[in-house]
């Protein structure tokens, strides 16, 4: 790979992470539900620095790195969509008062980022030194494939429902409501936490989950870490925005799970053909490369995900517009209104609303 200029790198990691200082500051100074106007505005900021950063390295390093940098960051980004619903039930199982998630959604993506800038660095290590890990990472994402192509969802409803939250309930001496954003709180005279501390180690757990899926997926596309560290930060940034502007339409990309596992087989085939083309076990094929295993060119990848979204989205919309006809239809027959069947994502914005008044769910 073409040696990118030192200060370009310095560059990009000064600017980036000034630019999440100022967004974590201005969650902390001013914690509000923002509007769709604003969330707009900010994902569209964000997309708009990662096209213009995409320019650079097209600059910079020439079609092929660039076209890496695009098709990883839109993986990346595609895995964080999916990851936002995970998100939205966490936040209503726990009861977080809506102008305060914005500041759990960015400790979230804080803790994203230290723990993939690890994963990162031991993985590019790895590969360094042995190449057959590729067949691990692709056997991995096969494997993942399948399980989000059959997932029925029960997983993700169980979220924060696990034995070291339990442990940790037990353990440590908690209030039975928040205060504000803080962590401790004073309760009769006594320091105690508040959930939102639980809330702060459920989403870390959650995140280091997508971790362990998302790196080995992006590193099928390209083993440069400077490319695989700036595609994580580039979709992680904007995330907490767009966790409020998607809102239902979220519920209604049925199909996104299912182009995903799409997106993470096809990566994984690329992963194990790459590794059977620089074959170095002995055990295979005498130690030697195998030839007629194929490459599978950056423009072919970026295509192959590109399309594979589209179409999710738009089979998705198609979807959600016939079913609500359809519903349309059984409330004119049935003479009941859409009160009696909330929407999935209002039940769970209502949980949210109402811990302003009562305590998280024990």
């Amino acid at each position: 790979m073409p040696a990118l200029p030192v200060a370009f790198e310095v560059g990009t990691f000064i600017v980036l992470g000034l630019i999440l200082l100022f967004d974590l500051l201005l969650v902390v100074k001013r914690p509000h539900e923002p509007s769709m106007k604003e969330a707009g505005l900010w994902v569209a900021f964000y997309v708009g620095l990662a096209l213009v950063f995409a320019a650079l390295m097209f600059v910079f390093t020439g079609p092929e790195y660039g076209g890496q940098f695009v098709a990883g960051w839109i993986t990346e980004y595609s895995l964080s969509i999916d990851n936002l619903f995970v998100f939205i039930i966490i936040m209503a199982r726990f009861s977080v008062p809506r102008k305060y998630q914005q500041e759990v959604l960015m400790v979230g993506i804080i803790i994203a980022l230290v723990l993939r800038g690890i994963f990162i660095a031991l993985g590019a290590a790895v590969i360094e030194n042995f190449s057959w890990v590729f067949f691990i990472f692709g056997a991995f994402l096969l494997y993942t494939a399948y399980k989000q192509a059959t997932d029925s969802g029960e997983d993700e409803e169980e979220a924060g429902d696990n034995k070291l939250i339990a442990k940790l309930r037990s353990v440590l001496p908690m209030s039975d409501s928040y205060d504000g954003n803080k962590i401790r709180t004073v309760v009769d005279g006594k320091k105690v936490f508040t959930p939102m501390l639980i809330v702060f180690v459920t989403i870390g757990l959650t995140d280091l989950l997508f971790a362990v899926d998302s790196i080995p997926a992006i590193f099928g596309l390209t083993q440069s870490a400077f490319i695989v560290f700036t595609a994580n930060i580039f979709a992680l940034m904007g995330l907490r925005q767009l966790y409020f502007l998607l809102g239902g339409l979220m519920t209604r990309l049925i199909y996104l799970k299912h182009a995903l596992s799409v997106i993470l087989a096809f990566i994984g085939i690329k992963l194990i053909l790459h590794a059977m083309h620089v074959n170095e076990l002995p055990f295979i094929n005498g130690g030697q490369h195998i030839e007629w295993a194929p490459e599978i060119p950056t423009f072919v990848s970026l295509a192959v995900i590109v399309a594979t979204i589209v179409v999710a989205v738009i089979a998705s919309l198609i979807r959600s517009r016939v079913t609500g006809a359809a519903a349309g239809d059984t409330t004119e027959d049935t003479g009941t209104g859409s009160a009696d069947a909330p929407a999935v994502d209002e039940g769970l914005a209502r949980a949210a609303d109402e811990a302003d008044v009562k305590g998280p769910r024990r």
